[in-house]
């Protein structure tokens, strides 16, 4: 019989994914199994190992796949077959996340486990509103309420009569479908009608949205403006702080805050984009168009020119790719950067330049423009007479480049040493999501990007209904040939200036 597992009860957090605290990435990192509701973000999700069981048991507005008996039942069961066990939650496992429950049976099964806290919601929510729950002079103390209660049971275990007027600050979680009930217990008990109050949708995320009210007319402004669970109502003077507190939905400090982006770069490399874009408050989706796997030769041409390296006096690198599977396949061979020790070193563009710096390697050249043509110009003069060169670079690519180099005297090797192939995002759903307008923005990182999303989503039409960002005139020219205007081409062909080419579209 296998030795008992040990059993994590994990908060994930309110929303923004990285809320998460970092013991609850070290358990999921080591998990086994990740038994999980509807998470705000399925990012979270991606600190677990590729090869862990994962256990949808979620439960959105009182459609839940999985009763809580059975949930609990399931973390012994999986315990008990020696397993690490993460059962993760939104939020933190103590408020109103029936982890209390789950340790019980933990407990009355000899199960060891841990509670790992979350930020829970009845605060963050608030302060990404720019609501403190408290505040000198305006509220000594709050309380957190269940907003599920139903209306209708014969005896309340709410004790109105002491929330209503007991505590400065009240925060209901889950009650929007609630509020008429809610609103007019707490008048009927003594809160005033006019106090102020706020209802707050996915607080944290980008997509949050706020509304300021009063009780009394908070049910009927929540109906007028259609909003939807998942949300939380905030009742007392503190949501008059929001007025000079405002910072997460603020324009000035987050200009995309409410636009929804695109991301199709690969996933690898996904991150950096995404991370900057949230930075100014975009809403970003992953969709990776592209993946890199190995060049169809299997490195035999970069191989190869790798066991005679010494031999070329210069080497091309025209992407990070291009740098990384390189030094990966030098290494394979049981070399270092020693190796390169006879060659001259360019790089196209400041990323390429950056990667090979994490190798010990500082380029000679760095073009100004960032495209094929910038290196030729750069390397003017610089050329010794039929010199030769290495070009370890995607295995589809331009030809313009090695063109010129040879029509210039060069002997040139092009080296494969990966090649992008079509990624296995859902394209079907894509393309309803882009005919349904989901998106203010889709971005383009390169030309494989741009050939590969259109075969993706089966044709150009969904894409005549958003706005393209294009990070430079090259892979402009891809999506202009598909029949699509870009909307915006970074002047500098870097993330950081398609970024800034995002950001002046909504100025």
């Amino acid at each position: 019989m296998a030795e008992t597992g040990m059993v994590y009860l994990v908060g994930a957090g309110p929303g923004d994914y990285r809320l998460i605290t970092l013991k609850g990435i070290e358990c999921l990192q080591q998990a086994d199994v990740v038994v999980y509701d509807h998470l705000a973000d399925d990012r979270i999700m991606e600190w677990a190992p590729a090869d862990a069981e994962r256990v949808y048991v979620g439960k959105v507005s009182s459609h839940h796949t999985m009763r809580q008996e059975e949930i609990s039942q399931l973390l012994v069961d999986k315990a008990k077959e020696g397993k690490c066990v993460v059962r993760l939650k939104g939020g933190d496992p103590f408020v109103f996340g029936r982890g209390g429950e789950e340790g019980l049976l933990l407990e009355e099964n000899d199960v060891p486990f841990e509670i790992v806290p979350g930020i829970t919601s009845a605060i963050s929510v608030p302060a990404y509103a720019g609501i403190p729950v408290t505040h000198r002079g305006v509220a000594t103390s709050f309380a957190v309420v269940t907003g599920h209660e139903d209306p209708t049971k014969a005896k309340s275990n709410m004790r109105w009569e002491h929330l209503a007027t007991g505590v400065d600050t009240l925060v209901f979680l889950m009650g929007v479908s609630n509020l008429p009930h809610i609103t007019a217990k707490l008048i009927e008990n003594g809160r005033a009608a006019d106090t102020p109050a706020a209802v707050i949708r996915w607080g944290t995320k980008p997509e949050q949205r706020v509304l300021e009210t009063t009780v009394e007319h908070a049910a009927e402004d929540v109906k007028n403006a259609n909003l939807k669970p998942p949300a939380i109502f905030i009742v007392g003077d503190v949501v008059k702080l929001r007025e000079k507190l405002q910072w997460f939905d603020a324009q000035a400090q987050h200009p995309l805050f409410g636009k929804n982006v695109l991301v199709t770069r690969s996933r690898t490399q996904a991150s950096k984009l995404t991370q900057k874009l949230e930075q100014l408050g975009a809403a970003c989706t992953e969709a990776p168009a592209i993946r890199i796997a190995p060049p169809s030769d299997n490195y035999a041409a970069v191989d190869a020119a790798i066991a005679h390296i010494e031999r070329y006096n210069w080497i091309i690198f025209t992407s990070t790719n291009g740098v990384t599977e390189f030094f990966s396949r030098l290494c394979s061979a049981g070399r270092d950067t020693r190796a390169l020790g006879y060659a001259s070193i360019a790089a196209i563009g400041s990323a390429t330049a950056a990667k090979l710096r994490e190798y010990g390697v500082e380029p000679d050249v760095i073009p100004k423009e960032y495209r094929a043509e910038g290196i030729l110009d750069a390397l003017k003069g610089k050329l010794s007479p039929h010199p030769q060169i290495l070009l370890p670079r995607a295995e589809v690519a331009r030809e313009i480049l090695p063109d010129t180099l040879k029509e210039n005297g060069a002997s040139v090797t092009v080296a494969p040493v990966y090649q992008t192939v079509t990624a296995d995002t859902d394209g079907a759903a894509l393309r309803q999501r882009l005919e349904a307008g989901d998106f203010d923005v889709v971005t383009f990182t390169s030309s494989s990007t741009v050939t590969n999303f259109v075969k993706l989503i089966g044709g150009t039409e969904p894409l005549r209904q958003v706005k393209t960002a294009c990070i430079g005139p090259v892979t402009a020219e891809t999506l202009t040939k598909c029949g699509i205007t870009p909307d915006v081409t970074a002047d500098v062909y870097t993330i950081d200036g398609l970024v800034r080419a995002v950001r002046g579209l909504f100025d």
